[in-house]
């Protein structure tokens, strides 16, 4: 039966799929009110900062009653990681929203921030670290922003810190951050469309669109490993599962959908994985590929709120991944 425990599932899964802590992020943290875009960049001088705990609400450790903007900084040594290996950033729960960089750069988002702000207090943070964000031979910088209304402000609770993660078996791992917008529009992505920052899996209510029932698009870029080439494979590209139906495109052609076209309470395609075939010569070896979902949410939950996410051969597909 579809409910929220399939948000409590996904959790779950990412918490399985750990396979440890490799730095531990729990302690002290530079910490600064206020709000500057320039907060966020990996060589911003900070050493005159305050330094706070975390997790622990900033309100009891100096800031009481405050509510509004501020920032954590936070350095490691990308030496003790690998570039053979996966990672994810759990900054476990933050009140009440969050944008999370690494060496300047957007990996992680919660809830939204003002004017249309939306709180994510209840979400606990696990982002993926894209390997190409992460500084391997020497010094890396955690940028936090996040914006607080009422209560307890800041990171409060969780595990904090780097996890391994099993080693992929895609060609390309598209989970992470995605272009997200919702519209009342069924066709094509609005015009001028104001495209938001979403991470993929996981449903939308928790990351700014509570209670949000209707139509969405999701879009993301990527480029193939270099070398590659698809002679002889049939690829898979996998867009996770979703709920509840949808059209997907790869470099602008529709390549599958998933619509059993029953009603609210009798429809399963939320529990079909989305895996469709790419058709023979539209991927580009050279450049850049484009993956765009269309998504219709009839009720509860929505979004691509499971994975996995990402492009396979056929094989590994038919191997490890295959309902």
């Amino acid at each position: 039966m579809k409910n929220n425990s399939i948000v409590l599932l996904f959790v779950f899964l990412i918490c399985q799929e750990t396979l440890g802590q490799v730095v531990n992020l729990r302690g002290d943290w530079k910490f600064q009110i206020g709000d500057k875009a320039s907060w966020a960049a990996a060589d911003f001088n900070d050493s005159d900062w305050e330094s706070i705990k975390a997790p622990l609400a900033w309100e009891e450790q100096g800031f009481n009653g405050y509510d509004g903007f501020a920032w954590y900084r936070k350095k490691f040594d990308g030496r003790v990681l690998s570039s053979e290996e996966r990672y994810y950033l759990d900054l476990g729960y933050i009140d009440d929203c969050d944008e999370v960089y690494l060496n300047g750069k957007l990996v992680g988002v919660s809830g939204s921030m003002p004017p249309k702000f939306k709180t994510a207090y209840n979400n606990e943070r696990k982002y993926v670290l894209n390997n190409e964000a992460i500084n391997f031979k020497g010094t890396n910088t955690i940028a936090i922003r996040v914006f607080d209304v009422i209560h307890g402000g800041g990171i409060i609770d969780g595990e904090l810190g780097i996890y391994e993660a099993p080693k992929s078996r895609m060609i390309a791992d598209l989970d992470g951050l995605w272009d997200f917008v919702a519209t009342d529009w069924d066709k094509a992505a609005p015009v001028n469309a104001e495209w938001k920052k979403i991470t993929v899996p996981g449903p939308w209510e928790p990351q700014g669109y509570p209670r949000y029932d209707g139509y969405a698009w999701y879009k993301r870029t990527f480029t193939l490993p270099k070398n590659f080439s698809d002679k002889d494979q049939e690829l898979v590209l996998m867009v996770g599962r979703i709920d509840d139906f949808d059209k997907t495109y790869l470099n602008g052609k529709l390549i599958g959908k998933t619509n059993d076209e029953r009603p609210y309470g009798d429809s399963h395609s939320f529990e079909k994985l989305r895996a469709y075939t790419v058709p023979a010569g539209l991927l580009k070896t050279i450049g850049v590929n484009t993956v765009e979902v269309f998504v219709e949410d009839m009720g509860n939950i929505g979004g691509i709120y499971e994975g996995p996410v990402g492009l396979a051969t056929r094989t590994v597909y038919e191997r490890y991944y295959k309902d």
